[in-house]
């Protein structure tokens, strides 16, 4: 089996500022102006972009929120789980992995505006998954969790507090 230095050596990958590594692998060239088709969002955007995304044992990526889309893919190591709360404050989680008899699946969508954070599923060493994102992604759509949100989602304080740095 693969160890996270093979992957991170042999695709490139750089620390990522959620936690984990990542590389960009595409950015399409077609972009949108946001202002023409949605309110209160500004500056032209790709219309899609993709990433590899490691994450190692002992690492989480912290919850943040995008405003666009976010497609998880997996590729290899172990399962990852990824907590979510959605915009009416619900909770839910889903495993992203090869085991589809354990309820895993292979894909995931994350839906624009979700609070969402991921971890390795269990005490194992790697994840290596993809995301895709669309309209592209673009740091000015991204809002990394501070410990007010614990404050305002307080029945979901545990995996907040675990999954916030």
């Amino acid at each position: 089996m693969r160890n996270k230095e093979y992957w991170i050596k042999n695709l490139d990958l750089l620390p990522h500022p959620e936690g984990g590594y990542y590389k960009e692998t595409y950015r399409s060239e077609l972009s949108i102006n946001l202002e023409t088709i949605e309110e209160n969002r500004q500056g032209f955007r790709s219309l899609c972009t993709g990433i590899y995304f490691l994450l190692d044992k002992g690492n989480f990526s912290a919850f943040h929120r995008i405003k666009s889309d976010e497609l998880w893919h997996f590729y290899a190591g172990d399962p990852i789980t990824i907590h979510m709360i959605d915009q009416q404050g619900n909770y839910f989680a889903q495993d992203v992995g090869n085991n589809i008899e354990d309820g895993q699946v292979l894909q995931y969508l994350v839906p624009a505006n979700t609070w969402f954070a991921s971890e390795i599923k269990g005490d194992r060493s790697y994840a290596l998954v993809g995301c895709t994102v669309s309209y592209g992604f673009d740091f000015n759509d991204f809002e990394m969790a501070n410990k007010s949100l614990i404050e305002e989602f307080v029945e979901h304080s545990e995996v907040l507090r675990r999954l916030i740095r």
